[in-house]
């Protein structure tokens, strides 16, 4: 049993102040290891300087392919990559013979990969993409893009956002009365509060999740914790990730010492079970054929994709507005 002495530091939501920060803790404070921070841009600053300084680094909250494809040995991309979590969107909806779609996308990296990745699947699945619009981080109106897509009657309704465009995407769908049989947003409804914001009209809400309490007993202990130590529910999506990473790191500290190449090495080349099953990582990525995606149906969030590790069938159409 060893004592661990937790290093924190406040980088403001900054990108500049997060490389800076983890400059000092492997440079200077020369720590023993490094949890990542949060987000796609700040895994594509901060990556390449753990990898410098020889820091295995399992980035939960941002994989993207343009970070993977340096093949740096010491990044391992430990959420869904934009390939995994796309694909197994464009396949859900082929699933249900979905024929149509609108997209909203935020314009940086987060959105402008995944849309780049979804148009030639789509087209591949022959589902047509009658609308498409990008905009910024915290737009405060989507009004009149929605009505323009309402106005092309899609099966489908589509949102790269985070949680901040997430809510306002679903919030002026429902105030303009656009009911798509479809409706996803990525990142917003796997956290509790979507479902404390809009109630029961979050029934046949689609977005990112990885995991639910009916999987088993190793799921509910770790909501349980969460909840005795926090008050309040984990989200069922980035929190299933952070765990299996930490899973991960913890065994390969006990088979390989503390030694961060060992570490490294260990981590590349064995399988793992964890929150989220086995796992395990082929060039820097999860290896798995699909990611998974979740909807609200109920008051509970539902793993429906793929079908191997659901725990309920889709719900399609998506009911009215309540």
């Amino acid at each position: 049993m060893r004592k661990i002495e937790l290093v924190g530091y406040d980088d403001q939501s900054d990108v500049e102040t997060s490389v800076r920060t983890y400059e000092k803790l492997m440079a200077d404070d020369k720590v023993d290891l490094i949890l990542p921070p949060w987000g796609t841009n700040f895994a594509f600053a901060v990556g390449p300087l753990a990898n410098k300084y020889g820091y295995p680094f399992l980035s939960t909250t941002g994989s993207p392919k343009k970070l993977l494809d340096l093949k740096m040995p010491y990044f391992f991309g430990s959420s869904w990559t934009a390939e995994q979590s796309t694909k197994a969107l464009v396949d859900l909806m082929a699933a249900q013979h979905i024929k149509s779609v609108a997209i909203g996308y935020m314009d940086d990296l987060f959105g402008l990969e995944r849309y780049n990745i979804v148009v030639p699947l789509l087209k591949e699945h022959g589902i047509a993409l009658v609308g498409e619009k990008s905009f910024p981080a915290n737009v405060k109106d989507l009004s009149v893009v929605l009505k323009d897509f309402k106005a092309k009657e899609p099966d489908a309704l589509v949102g790269f956002t985070y949680p901040a465009e997430s809510f306002l995407m679903t919030t002026q769908t429902k105030e303009i009365g656009f009911n798509p049989k479809f409706f996803y947003v990525a990142i917003g409804p796997a956290f509790a509060f979507f479902k404390q914001r809009f109630g029961d009209a979050a029934d046949g809400m689609i977005g990112f999740g990885t995991w639910n309490t009916s999987q088993g007993p190793v799921q509910q202990a770790y909501r349980d914790a969460y909840f005795k130590r926090f008050n309040k529910e984990p989200d069922r999506d980035t929190t299933g990730f952070v765990w299996s990473s930490l899973q991960i790191l913890q065994e390969a500290v006990e088979k390989a010492g503390p030694d961060r190449k060992a570490i490294r090495d260990y981590i590349a080349s064995n399988e793992f079970s964890t929150m989220l099953g086995k796992l395990s990582y082929k060039n820097g990525m999860l290896a798995r054929d699909s990611a998974t995606v979740s909807q609200w149906q109920n008051g509970h969030y539902e793993v429906v994709w793929p079908a191997a590790s659901a725990t309920k069938p889709p719900l399609y159409p998506k009911p009215e507005w309540k």
